[in-house]
């Protein structure tokens, strides 16, 4: 192994570009739906040993040394990003003729912009580079805190944040809950990356970052056999919860567009839930499980911008929604909504991505906007400047959506009471806690991934949705148009599953919320621990490195 991170380490010109863009690409096969996450013990040591090769073109200039870690960083990066992102580009083949120019920006342009964090990360970790454990903990805290700006800064877009590669199953997932994503990022890294120590002169050294790598992933592991053995059985509730039925129409994008198809997508959307009562299905297996619902769904919903005319307007679709629901029931659709007002003497209307609640008898009850818009998807940044050269947003036609101010949420009459997260707003921690002062029952994420077809996109967004059930205590049913459909326990244990290109409905019992395991200084806090602990590793490695060059 010494041999191997040796031939690594001298690489140079071409050749270290191609290990590090391989590298990096090869990483992506930890994320979903692969989940291959025992590759990160490969790729990550293998960055370690490039970065231990980071030297300037001129001996003692640190400059050289930076330059060398970022580029490095953001090779790895882009390999990373463009292997796991790629299928954006699919939502731009919907309407080809308008938007096919952009597919090499999408398929490039974003990774290489979300590489710039990772090769900042590498840098940062590069300030505190030692020849031990203390330059692993460096680099868990380089791109631990490049995870962590990729949430906010420039709107934020944490997609395949590296920590979801270490939770790829709901044993391996119970560990969010002790610092939230953001921890988990940093310790996914620091744990890929030890076993680079095998490359090590001192086999002491090796040794012990092999146990210290054993204990740490053993304890992760044991975490969440301990913590599901403690979790209540899945069949195991209330009689009384209310029956939510989830409606996956499957219907194609071209479709959902299509003006003279508007009737026959409403169509589906009404027959589906109009069914008898279906049973829920295993989302491991597909087979139907024992307990079915005895009775009609109390909740029914309908995925993202599902409704395809505007509800406020039209009374008579309204109305179809209130003749299919019984009386007692209640529908949570994806919506546009509007909002008319005039200014000058012309009339301006804000439209906005929303969630609705209508009655039995065809009342809208309520609605939450969304919050976090997609930029270039659903709004445009810079409007005057892109509109000028004729360019829209892909998902918002002609009229662009508005963010709502705030997170709402919504209370059912006589049911729960439900955190809307619309899209990908899923993928964000915070948005996913409650509002202040709400007592809120469950999470509810409604969304349309047939825009990115039968590729990891769907499979991708469903991973991270169900990690936010974990990382809140709150049950979440997740209802895509197409994609994956499903609903699962506060521990992220799946309860019912309708599978990509599935027209189908799946009924299941909401399971009650699980009282949140507060430890130490609470999930934010112990990020900042833990970092604040790597980064004294990281110090302490420097200074022995340092004393042991004959550096003061």
């Amino acid at each position: 192994m010494q041999a191997i991170a040796q031939r690594i380490l001298l690489l140079h010109g071409w050749r270290r570009a191609l290990v590090a863009l391989v590298a990096g690409a090869l990483t992506a096969l930890a994320q979903a739906p692969f989940h291959l996450f025992a590759v990160g013990f490969v790729t990550f040591p293998v960055l370690v040993w490039l970065l231990d090769g980071a030297t300037g073109a001129t001996p003692g200039r640190p400059a050289g040394a930076l330059r060398s870690a970022f580029a490095i960083g953001w090779l790895f990066g882009f390999g990373y990003f463009t292997a796991g992102l790629w299928w954006i580009a699919n939502a731009l083949l919907v309407e080809a003729p308008e938007f096919a120019w952009a597919i090499p920006l999408a398929v490039t342009g974003i990774p290489a912009l979300l590489a710039v964090f990772w090769g900042l990360g590498c840098v940062l970790a590069r300030l505190v580079w030692s020849d031990g454990v203390g330059r692993i903990a460096a680099l868990a805290v380089g791109l631990g805190l490049a995870e962590w700006a990729r949430t906010f800064v420039l709107t934020g877009f944490p997609w395949n944040a590296i920590g979801y590669a270490l939770m790829p199953s709901p044993v391996m997932m119970q560990s969010i809950v002790l610092g939230g994503l953001f921890a988990m990022n940093a310790a996914a890294v620091l744990v890929f990356a030890l076993p680079a120590q095998l490359g090590a002169e001192r086999r002491r050294s090796a040794a012990a970052a092999l146990v210290l790598c054993a204990v740490l992933l053993a304890g992760h592991v044991g975490f969440g056999v301990w913590r599901l053995g403690l979790a209540p059985d899945r069949a195991a509730i209330d009689a009384e919860a209310p029956v939510i039925r989830l409606v996956q129409p499957a219907i194609a994008q071209q479709q959902k567009m299509d003006a003279s198809a508007r009737q026959d997508t409403f169509t589906t959307l009404l027959d589906l839930s109009a069914l008898d009562a279906a049973p829920a299905s295993s989302a491991e297996t597909g087979a139907a499980m024992a307990a079915e619902s005895p009775r009609r769904p109390d909740i029914v919903i309908w995925p993202e911008t599902s409704v395809p005319y505007l509800l406020t307007r039209e009374a008579a679709a309204l109305a179809a929604i209130g003749d299919t629901l019984g009386p007692e029931q209640m529908l949570l659709t994806g919506a546009v909504r509007e909002e008319p007002g005039e200014e000058d003497g012309t009339v301006t209307g804000r439209y906005y991505n929303s969630v609705m609640a209508v009655s039995g008898d065809g009342v809208i009850a309520g609605a939450a906007d969304k919050v976090h818009l997609v930029p270039f998807g659903e709004y445009l940044p810079l409007a005057p400047l892109f509109e000028r050269i004729g360019l829209n947003a892909v998902a918002a036609a002609d009229r662009g959506y508005s963010a709502a101010p705030a997170r709402a949420v919504i209370d059912l009459p006589g049911g729960p009471t439900v955190l809307p997260l619309i899209c990908y707003e899923a993928i964000f921690p915070h948005l996913s806690a409650a509002p202040a002062g709400s007592d809120v029952d469950a999470i509810v994420n409604v969304t349309n991934d047939a825009w990115f077809g039968r590729t990891p996109g769907p499979w991708q967004h469903m991973h991270q949705s169900r990690l936010r059930a974990v990382e809140t205590g709150l049950p979440l049913v997740r209802v895509a148009n197409n994609g994956i459909s499903i609903a699962v326990d506060p521990f992220g244990r799946a309860l019912a599953r309708i599978g990509h290109d599935e027209r189908a409905v799946a009924d299941v019992q909401l399971p009650a919320p699980t009282e949140p395991l507060r430890l130490g200084m609470g999930r934010h806090g112990n990020f900042w621990l833990f970092l604040a602990t790597l980064t004294a590793i990281a110090l302490a490695g420097r200074a022995g490195w340092g004393a042991s060059r004959g550096r003061p």
